[in-house]
């Protein structure tokens, strides 16, 4: 299982929010970029990449501090957050990221999901599916739509969709723990590869989810704990290959 820190961008900088909230920010970097380095060198194999005001502008607003991460690390990047157009999923993934996640689109566009997934692989681009109470949640976790977070994976897997990220958005930067229950669900209704986001506080939960792996969740993205010094990101990925041993 691929353990993955998040590196979310906000004014440039490297910040996390709490529930996505912009009034409940701390800036951990003024330099996204090194701190992609630093995870890479803590031997990290995938960056999990957020433009925060992207998000809520419904268009990039970071592009500089993203392709700065691109280039300085030889691992690969996935990005997320106001993308809503080809020619911004196209300008990224020229740029140099690996997966472009699209979330918002799937409910206000999905023709775009499906060109997007003929065009470039259902790998490369991958489902945000941010839950709150179970439903999906759209424009930056600005407001819910009447669609569970299940129903809105299973349409767009038939649009080509092959991975999805599931976030609990009530978890997501409270250190409270992942929702289990939710991920396994959502992996185990969909059939598709699981991405788990929301609440990772400790290596506990690293193992925790790390039992949902049979049943497709093969990857965790973590953030605020990797940041606060609550997880040590060397000790989670020691932890999942000696169990994959």
């Amino acid at each position: 299982m691929l353990v993955i820190p998040a590196i979310d961008l906000r004014n440039g900088k490297c910040v996390r929010l709490v529930e996505g909230k912009l009034e409940h920010e701390t800036i951990y970097s003024d330099d996204p970029a090194e701190m992609a380095r630093k995870w890479e060198g803590l031997g990290a194999r995938f960056l999990h990449l957020v433009d925060l005001d992207g998000a809520f502008a419904g268009k990039p607003q970071n592009a500089k501090a993203v392709a700065g991460i691109v280039k300085s690390v030889s691992i690969p990047t996935e990005l997320g957050g106001g993308i809503r157009d080809m020619e911004t999923i196209t300008a990224y993934l020229d740029m140099g990221v690996n997966r472009v996640i699209l979330g918002t689109v799937a409910i206000s566009n999905p023709g775009l999901i499906e060109e997007a997934c003929r065009k470039f692989g259902g790998e490369r681009i991958v489902l945000g599916v941010d839950a709150k109470d179970g439903m999906a949640a759209i424009h930056g976790w600005d407001s819910t739509v009447m669609k569970t977070a299940v129903a809105l994976a299973n349409e767009m897997k038939e649009l080509g969709i092959e991975r999805i990220i599931y976030t609990d958005i009530r978890r997501d930067g409270t250190l409270k723990g992942p929702n289990l229950e939710s991920t396994k669900e959502i992996a185990e209704q969909t059939g598709l590869k699981v991405i788990a986001s929301g609440g990772i506080s400790n290596l506990d939960d690293i193992k925790a989810v790390k039992e949902l792996e049979p049943f497709g969740v093969d990857s965790v993205i973590t953030g605020k704990a990797l940041y606060d010094g609550r997880l040590n990101l060397a000790e989670a990925l020691r932890i999942c290959t000696e169990q994959e041993r």
